[in-house]
């Protein structure tokens, strides 16, 4: 079995802040895109929800429609039954019979005005509803227009980036096969734990970069010869040299140009 090429620190050092410089660039073109894609999402759930909202008001309407049919059959049949019970109040033959067909028209009388004041409730609240729905609809509207911008402008950004951070994240793999899997892992760590992402950083001005905290002239030195792994001991961040950190500048931004 061939043996693994051993390493040197210097480029396992170069190989990270490579990594790093492809990270950042990736972080970039996410912040250019920021809240867009979670505005987008949350644009389509309230326009599916004010879809389905409407939906239910239709239903209703549908609903009050088909009670206010229904109660004008009832008005009909309470006439109808008014009309026969009339007829047959010529025919009866004593007092009893009249009060009892007479209690029948004066109980389908109150159907009818039962009835009539149970439409004259459901129109109004079919009234109500159709404002209602109009509001919901201008809503909808108003919504969806806002939702097509912001898909155009998400669209349109992710046109000009979505190539370049595909190929930057296949890119950012591919370092990494590079660098021993703890270094990866501690990459990582570092990484989630910074604010601005950044765990490998150049010493500019005596200090690592985002820190004001001086770095003594001995470490300093330390870093400078590649010879070993230094993280700065107030942020944890690997530490570059200045040189070092433009010379991989330079070959990256090479790289991104292509992309």
């Amino acid at each position: 079995m061939a043996k693994k090429k051993e390493i040197s620190v210097e480029e396992k050092l170069r190989t990270l802040f490579d990594l790093q410089l492809i990270d950042a660039r990736i972080d970039e073109i996410r912040n250019v895109r920021g809240e867009l894609p979670l505005e987008v999402e949350d644009l389509k759930d309230e326009v599916a929800g004010l879809n389905k909202r409407l939906e239910k008001l239709n239903i209703d309407l549908e609903g009050l429609n088909q009670n206010i049919a229904d109660k004008k059959n009832a008005i009909e049949e309470s006439k109808a039954l008014i009309k026969k019970y009339n007829e047959q109040q010529k025919n009866v033959r004593n007092n009893r019979e009249f009060n009892a067909i007479s209690k029948e028209i004066e109980f389908q009388e109150l159907e009818i005005e039962l009835a009539e004041k149970h439409i004259r409730e459901f129109k109004a609240q079919i009234e109500h509803k159709n404002e209602v729905i109009t509001a919901t609809q201008e809503k909808i509207e108003a919504r969806q227009d806002h939702l097509q911008h912001k898909q155009d402008e998400l669209d349109e950004i992710l046109s000009e980036t979505e190539r370049e951070e595909k190929a930057l994240i296949e890119k950012s793999e591919d370092f990494k096969k590079g660098i021993e899997t703890r270094l990866v892992t501690a990459y990582e760590r570092i990484r989630g734990s910074v604010k601005n992402g950044l765990a490998v950083v150049p010493v500019e001005r005596g200090a690592s970069g985002g820190s004001f905290f001086t770095i003594p002239p001995q470490v300093q030195m330390e870093i400078a010869s590649r010879k070993k792994i230094i993280t700065d001991e107030h942020s944890g961040r690997i530490l570059v040299d200045s040189q070092l950190a433009e010379e991989e500048r330079e070959k990256m931004n090479e790289l991104f140009k292509k992309f």
